[in-house]
């Protein structure tokens, strides 16, 4: 960040501290495997409570954290596609959290810049930002 005079930052964090601390997870390769063109990342909340199978679902429940950030990945991008001139969609997806057990989940994508200019997309959960 470039300093300026009329402004006196006290902190700053950014998104690429947040992702070597771990509070956001590069999603980057999945989402371009989808059809994202920019830089993605999920926020530690959402993926560690939801993208990763929960203990006990195991493959035999066709559960991996692979499939679970395709499906998230793909609504995004589907929700994304229906909503035009805005930077912000909200879309659910239900999760197996254990065997016979779902739960949906609010989920929001953000594009904007990141540490410079450049848009970037953050998949979260409300609260997350």
């Amino acid at each position: 960040m470039t300093p300026d005079k009329d402004w006196n930052v006290v902190f700053e964090y950014s998104r690429a501290q947040a992702i070597a601390d771990g509070v956001l997870v590069d999603v980057t390769d999945a989402a371009r495997g989808v059809g994202f063109k920019v830089h993605t990342v999920v926020t530690a909340t959402l993926y560690h409570g939801y993208v990763v199978p929960p203990a006990g679902l195991d493959g035999s429940f066709g559960q991996s954290a692979a499939g679970r950030l395709h499906d998230v990945l793909t609504l995004a991008l589907f929700a994304a596609r229906a909503s035009k001139g805005t930077d912000r969609v909200y879309f659910k997806v239900d999760f197996l959290m254990a065997p016979g057990k779902t739960e949906t989940v609010d989920i929001i994508a953000h594009i904007g810049p990141g540490d410079t200019p450049a848009p970037v997309l953050t998949i979260m959960m409300p609260g997350d930002d």
